[in-house]
């Protein structure tokens, strides 16, 4: 399918970049890039072929500036209240959508991601920066409430409730540095290193036993909401018979590293 607000390459063998492609706009997300990337989650849940996925931002302005506001005060202007929430919903579910791809997400992340774009970065499963990058939870800071798209989800659970409260009710932003102390992410890396430090996370990846790979991702995700240890424990102990059950009956499958 052709795109025109996002790109989609196939890198590699198993390795797809995914590109939002708005970099006059700061890859500010409008309805049709929504519709887009509807659509592009839609398809990865049954493409057995691509086992990780590299998500980024075209040109150097930075990753993703959230909601195309401009167009939002046009469009906001003829909705109704139902056709609002319709919209905000359309939005929110696109963070779902990035928790239920099978495929790994890893966050190549240059300069700001604010609003939608910090919620991007913060639905992916690695997240790699540059110096320059900085996050920000916008949404209060536009009269909005602080809690939105997902941010009150993600951000208590990877950084601690304690800081996720400060950047949530002020709307400050998280230096690259704050988000490297906090654990938010993975690797600081200059600009022009950032794809292929983000290639190098995926090569090792698609390394491994590909099923492997996508259960791994369903448990953590599983597992962030588990009512406690016994139920986690349940979600991977039938990962692991699985796992081992499928060496066996598909030997071709087998991974002789682990088997």
């Amino acid at each position: 399918m052709k795109f025109e607000t996002i790109q989609y390459e196939i890198i590699e063998e198993g390795i797809g970049v995914l590109s939002l492609n708005r970099p006059r706009r700061y890859n500010s997300v409008n309805t049709e890039m929504l519709s887009e990337l509807e659509l592009f989650w839609k398809d990865r849940l049954y493409d057995l072929g691509v086992r990780v996925i590299i998500m980024k931002g075209n040109g150097k302005r930075g990753f993703c500036a959230g909601l195309d506001m401009k167009e939002l005060i046009k469009t906001n202007q003829k909705m109704n209240t139902e056709e609002f929430y319709n919209f905000q919903q359309r939005l929110a579910r696109l963070l779902i959508s990035m928790r239920r791809t099978p495929q790994p997400i890893i966050c190549a992340v240059h300069g700001a991601a604010v609003g939608l774009g910090f919620s991007f970065a913060l639905a992916s499963d690695l997240r790699i920066i540059t110096p320059d990058t900085k996050f920000s939870a916008a949404y209060i800071n536009i009269g909005l409430g602080g809690a939105d798209m997902g941010c009150s989800y993600f951000l208590p659970r990877l950084i601690g409730a304690g800081r996720a409260y400060e950047f949530m009710l002020t709307g400050n932003f998280m230096s690259s540095k704050e988000a490297m102390d906090l654990g938010l992410v993975s690797r600081i890396v200059e600009y022009d290193k950032l794809l292929d430090s983000s290639l190098e996370i995926a090569r090792t990846m698609i390394k491994k036993n590909h099923m492997g790979l996508r259960l791994t991702k369903e448990a953590i995700n599983a597992n962030m909401d588990a009512g406690g240890l016994e139920q986690a424990l349940n979600m991977e102990d039938r990962n692991q018979i699985l796992l081992v059950t499928r060496s066996m009956l598909e030997p071709e499958s087998r991974n002789t590293r682990y088997f």
